[in-house]
């Protein structure tokens, strides 16, 4: 056995081990004949000769199993310079990725209102009616409820075309006070320079007890959020209406492109809508069962900001993965 032994010592391949093992534990292997040697003999040879084979076989066994983890693991490592990752292969010329104007807008936005301490909440993309028209007091006769306007299924569920849902969701679930704004894709039936069937929205709202939440506090937190956003802009609130807020006004600011001189894309007048907004109609407060409360409610599409914020004056090109347009965001 000691022969062995040392063969095994000395072998340098997994190929060369395993006919080792076969020439001794193999079918016609050295040990496997002196066992089958056993049936032969008295029970007091047999009880010998079986505790001699036994020790030979565990000192065979140890010295493949140490030497069998030992070739593999040169093995592995021979792999593994092999297959070694060749840097040179890298153009020195690459360069690093970069989040798209889109992203960019959307955590700017965010990071600002979460300074304010409110809340980023979210919901799904698939909707249904109560949800996304009915509990924002949105008749059946609105237009926002036309066919092509919306994209329905054929169970009545729809993709939802604002993130407004998210408002209804979070005071159904949530007591006052809230102070949340609902991220996300929103989708429509529109295709054109300013519009995209599937596009983002930031939607905020405010809920307290009592009546102390106002058009003003809704107004300076606006105002002081678009001179965050755009700089040294002139802005102005103009009446307006949404069913599911009363009083409600557009938000313009002054032209970021002609600093409010008039331009082809302010159409000759100086301003820019950005959002709209409002305080809250009691209507929407009593589908979510909300008494003695006050609050105010904004949105904003997220690619119209990003287009006033980097001077893109096709929405289209946002989403044509143009790297001559990207690649000024590394």
């Amino acid at each position: 056995m000691q022969d062995i032994l040392e063969k095994i010592k000395l072998c340098s391949t997994l190929q060369d081990l395993e006919s080792i093992r076969l020439s001794v534990l193999g079918k016609k292997g050295e040990l496997t004949k002196k066992f089958a040697e056993l049936r032969a003999l008295n029970d007091e040879d047999k009880k010998l000769l079986a505790a001699k084979l036994n020790k030979e076989k565990d000192e065979f066994n140890e010295a493949f199993a140490t030497k069998l983890k030992e070739l593999e693991y040169e093995n592995l490592n021979a792999k593994m310079k092999e297959n070694v990752f060749n840097f040179e292969y890298f153009d020195d010329k690459a360069s690093v990725g970069a989040l798209h104007p889109i992203t960019l807008t959307m955590h700017k936005i965010i990071e600002y209102f979460v300074s304010l301490n409110f809340s980023v909440e979210s919901g799904p993309l698939i909707e249904d009616d109560f949800h996304n028209f009915e509990a924002l007091n949105l008749p059946k006769s609105h237009p926002a409820r036309d066919m092509q306007d919306t994209f329905y299924f054929e169970d009545k569920r729809l993709l939802r075309t604002h993130t407004s849902p998210v408002q209804i969701r979070t005071m159904l679930s949530q007591k006052p006070p809230i102070r949340a704004i609902a991220p996300g894709a929103v989708f429509r039936r529109d295709f054109d320079l300013t519009h995209t069937p599937m596009f983002h929205q930031i939607e905020g709202l405010v809920v307290e007890e009592g009546q102390g939440v106002s058009f003003a506090n809704l107004k300076k937190v606006l105002s002081d959020f678009l001179l965050y956003m755009f700089g040294d802009v002139k802005i102005r609130f103009r009446p307006s209406f949404f069913p599911f807020t009363e009083p409600s006004a557009e938000v313009d600011i002054s032209c970021v492109f002609c600093k409010g001189d008039g331009c082809r894309v302010c159409k000759g007048s100086g301003w820019l809508e950005v959002l709209g907004c409002g305080v809250v109609d009691p209507n929407v407060f009593s589908f979510v069962s909300y008494e003695n409360v006050s609050g105010y409610a904004f949105g904003l599409g997220i690619e119209r900001f990003a287009m006033l914020l980097y001077k893109v004056p096709d929405l289209r090109s946002m989403y044509e993965g143009d790297l001559r347009l990207l690649e000024q965001f590394i």
